[in-house]
């Protein structure tokens, strides 16, 4: 691994060389009319615009070729730590931030990042552990240099007792003032809670908050309910408005997963998510109902609307956490009053509103589908009381109540034990909150919508997509308040149990080793792969969830035998076939291998390889992993590879995206063996070890799809610095 990460550095230092090499030739004539009757440029101007390229040349230049002898021969015991140090110590005091040379700059981020790759892989008692360490250090400090020059340190802000005031939490709120739903971002500081709406800037200038109002927490108290009527109405939109609109921003991202294929979908992809901002911020507006009010001493009402009661009750309990401090009210100048609000800008947590439009597309999707939820039980409760629970999760940038428990009555460990089935809109959390429900009459409030039951407790978990779309429960507790409430859930979706028992008849295909079937073949790819891939090609590419719904069970069985052995009408079979059979027999393949299609003897390296942080030795380790591999099973991957973009071009139409199948065959063709899982089972629970594997084994099949096209040829011939051998 460390011959690996320095492999791949030096082959970035050579580029890297060959572009300073190129900046030197028109130097060198243009310095040397400087000197004559007619110069091009003065000796200023040239050492203005090649600042420091000779010296930082010759550094890079002695580096790169003191290090590539003892790649190209090398030996664990070599020491490469000098060799860094000496780099980093020349280039830093040449690069003042001043003068800001992006590139140079650039090699240093790169040079950390390699640093930490290489001390990963170094043992802490081998020579070159403290030279690499220092190395890192110096690197480090100048770049922390550089960050405090361009980042002044932000102003401390003062309160009236000389305590300096701290933000709390922020966040985006729809506020309803007259009679309308604004958007607004509320901050919440140690003495006074604050609310502003971004300034209309010209293009260019730096965007600014303008206050609309604040209240000193001293100032603070929240709606009691008899004096609802002070405060505005809420106006509810007809739910199917809302739906309509979830379809709308649905088709657009289909829109824009298109376009993005298209030669020239550019300019129009950025138009599409322009309009799909427009819409997720209209969702984001309208879609809140629950009443969250505040006054101040003067009986001057707000009006918060929002979409959880999750939400509602944890700005209540910051604020009431404050209060209990012993706060003075403050009136705050006009200029003082500026100066916290140009403040806001540069201290706030939250910086764009949560819309999917803002998100890189790299960014976890969330899950799309039906999560069953089974509600056990709690305990914990300090006295009887008439319990229930509610779940919500998050769609389309706000959290949606989904379901809810009946009441149990008069009981200190309440046993609901029930089952529901949730829609995943692109979820990545389940929230559960505990009420205790409220049966006085005089409390109810005028607003329907107001939930006026007390919350005992409220938590929230992850929907992790490898630890709930397993097959079976996966039973959790969420500790809240010193309640814990007991529940169990699992996904609907594909089959992960992935338990490999080799074949005792040899004859046959399945289960047996990838080798022996192709030499039987005289194949270079088995002829079940070749099958698979071309039905699917022929008639399934546009079906929705190719590959991640399942077939049914008998007929994967039957193609499976017919294969196994070797029928003659196996064609008609799979002409006749539903589609969705013959991808699980395909997948039920490669699960049933001995050995995954990545093999048990790399799997350590492929983990290793995909965590590294420098492109450069990412992208020359996992080249060099698949040339590692055995003949047809490198000729099997790079087909199925081929065939898995195909399917992904079609993600309008089947909603297969490379990330969606990367998920469903990750794991499969990369597993650690049995052994290894073994050594980690007693350390931790198997899901445990299951949830953190297969994050990297997706990421490890994702970053091969990604790739651009791999052909078997350039591979073999590809062996930059060393030999094929691992």
């Amino acid at each position: 691994m460390k011959r690996l990460v320095l492999s791949g550095f030096l082959a970035s230092e050579e580029i890297y060389i060959n572009q300073l090499e190129a900046l030197l030739l028109p130097m060198r004539p243009l310095k040397a009319t400087a000197t004559t009757s007619q110069p091009v440029l003065t000796i200023q101007q040239v050492e203005t615009i090649f600042y420091k390229i000779q010296d930082i040349f010759q550094i890079h230049k002695e580096f790169y070729d003191a290090l590539l002898p003892s790649i190209q021969q090398w030996d664990e015991k070599v020491t490469v730590g000098h060799l860094f140090q000496k780099l980093v110590s020349l280039t830093s005091p040449l690069l003042s931030p001043t003068a800001l040379l992006y590139k140079p700059i650039d090699r240093v981020t790169r040079s950390t990042l390699v640093l930490h790759d290489l001390l990963k892989h170094t043992p802490k008692d081998h020579p070159d552990f403290p030279l690499l360490q220092d190395a890192l250090r110096i690197s480090q400090n100048f770049l922390s240099s550089i960050n405090e020059e361009i980042d002044p340190r932000r102003t401390a802000v003062t309160t009236p007792k000389g305590e300096a005031r701290q933000l709390v939490k922020d966040g985006f709120l729809v506020e309803v003032s007259e009679s309308s739903r604004k958007l607004r971002h509320v901050f919440l500081f140690t003495d006074l809670l604050l609310c502003a709406k971004m300034k209309k800037t010209a293009v260019g200038r730096h965007q600014q908050y303008e206050c609309k109002w604040y209240i000193p927490l001293a100032d603070l108290t929240f709606q009691t309910l008899d004096d609802s009527d002070a405060c505005p109405s809420i106006q509810v939109l007809p739910e199917h408005e809302i739906e309509e609109m979830k379809i709308k921003i649905s088709v657009l991202k289909n829109e824009i997963q298109k376009e993005k294929k298209a030669p020239k979908g550019q300019s129009r992809v950025e138009r599409l998510r322009k309009k799909m901002n427009e819409q997720e911020s209209w969702l984001l507006l309208h879609s809140p109902t629950i009443p969250f009010r505040i006054n101040n001493k003067h009986g001057k009402c707000y009006l918060f609307l929002l979409s959880s009661d999750y939400e509602r009750s944890e700005w209540r309990e910051s604020i009431q956490k404050l209060q209990k401090k012993d706060l003075q009210s403050c009136m705050l100048s006009s200029v003082e009053l500026q100066v916290l609000t140009s403040s806001c800008f540069k201290l706030r947590t939250v910086h764009n509103i949560p819309v999917t439009g803002n998100k890189d597309d790299e960014e976890t999707p969330g899950l799309y589908g039906f999560l069953h939820v089974i509600v056990h039980s709690a305990k914990g409760f300090k006295q009887s009381a008439n319990l229930y629970c509610t779940l919500e999760v998050d769609s389309f940038g706000y959290f949606v109540s989904k379901a809810k428990t009946r009441v149990f009555r008069d009981t200190t460990e309440p046993q609901w034990n029930e089952e529901f089935e949730i829609e995943l809109e692109g979820s990545q959390y389940l929230r559960i909150l505990c009420y205790e429900k409220c049966y006085d009459k005089s409390m109810l409030n005028k607003d329907d919508n107001e939930i006026v039951d007390k919350i005992m407790g409220k938590g929230q978990v992850q929907l992790d997509p490898q630890t709930v779309q397993s097959k079976n429960w996966h039973m959790d507790v969420i500790e809240m308040n010193g309640i814990k409430v007991e529940f169990s859930m699992k996904f609907t979706s594909r089959d992960l149990s992935l338990k490999r028992t080799p074949s005792k008849k040899q004859s046959g295909v399945f289960g047996v080793k990838i080798n022996v079937v192709t030499k039987r073949e005289r194949s270079k790819v088995p002829y079940i792969v070749r099958q698979c891939i071309e039905e699917v090609e022929k008639r399934g590419i546009d079906e929705v969830g190719i590959y991640r719904i399942s077939g049914v069970a008998t007929d994967i069985q039957a193609l499976k035998s017919a294969f196994d052995t070797n029928t003659k009408d196996i064609l008609v079979m799979l002409s006749d076939m539903d589609i969705n059979a013959i991808a699980g027999t395909l997948k039920l393949y490669f699960r049933e291998l001995p050995e995954p299609l990545l093999t048990d003897r790399l799997y350590p390296a492929f983990m290793e390889g995909i965590a590294l942080s420098d492109p450069a030795a990412k992208e020359n380790c996992m080249m060099h992993l698949l040339r590692s591999l055995p003949e047809p099973n490198i000729m099997t991957f790079l087909t199925l590879l081929e065939h898995l973009k195909r399917v992904a071009e079609k993600e309008p139409i089947n909603k297969m995206s490379l990330h969606n199948l990367a998920t469903v065959f990750g794991p499969t063709l990369l597993r650690p063996s049995e052994s290894e899982s073994a050594k980690g089972q007693h350390i931790t629970s198997a899901s445990d070890i299951w949830s953190h594997d297969v994050m990297a084994q997706v990421q490890v099949l994702l970053y091969y799809l990604q790739h651009p096209p791999i052909s078997y040829a350039e591979l073999k011939r590809n062996t930059l610095y060393f030999s094929t051998d691992v």
